[in-house]
């Protein structure tokens, strides 16, 4: 996918690498923000974390206060931290897109937009939400609207998920980004609200929250067709089946289990990334509306 450049004034940029990291867990009760992209399974296959104690870890990350991390961490400047390496520019590049991309749909409905931030980090460091770790993948944190990413992932996703390509890289932010457009909307509160009253539908409520980030990630695409090179399409569809809850457990050695399952079916994944493809538009990423 060819972007423009990034301008560095107009990211966001926190940069925890290379700060030592460090793990704050927040305190109280709670649950995982309803943006978290990171399941278990992908730990397990990616890096051989054991999921169950990756499942443990990943509750005691909780809701904490506003906003937490400071500035980039180190004195580097935005241009600096986003021209570490091939990655992180085509990060930034993704992120300044994707800015550029909701910015006028909220404009046009008469809602404020405010981007996310986006913090790299590398094995671990902070976040609003907890602990942030490589095994985790990259994740949304609600309390302080940060993208968390450690570029090492897009690496581990290529080699070990066989889910390559820079088209396959952008979905990931593209999905992430998705979660902040459900937070900002008030999405994310009511469905959470929705998760707390009803227990039971906790997941199921979860797979719908992730498919529909799937379908905005597809919607951003579609609103920059001019810039969607052949093959990229197919790299994401790709990356989409590959992450799949029913995929991840196969690969895990595990009977798919569909209690357990937190983002959507490879074939759900694919069909909402694709309805955003086709329509270019927010409005045909209503996940929820058999539920009204």
């Amino acid at each position: 996918m060819r972007l423009d450049d990034f301008d560095p004034n107009a990211l966001n940029i926190e940069d925890q690498r290379g700060s030592g990291g460090g793990f704050r867990m927040g305190g109280g009760g709670g649950k995982i923000g309803c943006g978290t992209l990171v399941i278990a399974l992908i730990a397990a296959v990616v890096f051989g974390v054991d999921p169950v104690q990756m499942l443990g870890g990943l509750q005691q990350i909780q809701q904490a206060g506003p906003e937490v991390a400071g500035p980039a961490q180190g004195g580097a400047t935005i241009s600096e931290s986003c021209t570490v390496d091939a990655m992180s520019r085509e990060t930034c590049n993704a992120l300044s897109s994707l800015n550029k991309t909701w910015q006028p749909i909220f404009a046009a409905a008469g809602e404020e937009f405010a981007p996310p931030k986006l913090v790299f980090y590398s094995q671990s460091g902070d976040s609003g939400c907890g602990a942030a770790q490589s095994a985790m993948g990259p994740f949304y944190c609600p309390s302080d609207n940060g993208i968390y990413i450690d570029t090492d992932f897009y690496r581990e996703m290529e080699q070990k998920l066989g889910a390559g390509g820079d088209f396959a890289r952008a979905y990931v932010i593209a999905h992430e980004y998705g979660h902040h457009i459900q937070t900002i909307t008030g999405i994310a509160a009511q469905i959470r609200s929705a998760q707390e009253r009803n227990p039971q539908a906790a997941n199921r409520l979860q797979v719908r929250m992730e498919l529909q980030a799937d379908c905005y990630a597809g919607v951003w695409a579609a609103k920059n067709a001019d810039r969607i090179e052949p093959g990229d399409m197919e790299e994401g569809l790709n990356a989409a089946h590959s992450i799949g809850d029913d995929t991840l457990m196969k690969n895990a050695g595990r009977r798919p289990v569909e209690a357990a399952f937190t983002h959507g079916t490879s074939e759900q994944r694919m069909t909402w990334l694709k309805r955003g493809l086709e329509s270019a538009s927010e409005n045909a990423c209503d996940t929820f509306a058999d539920l009204r």
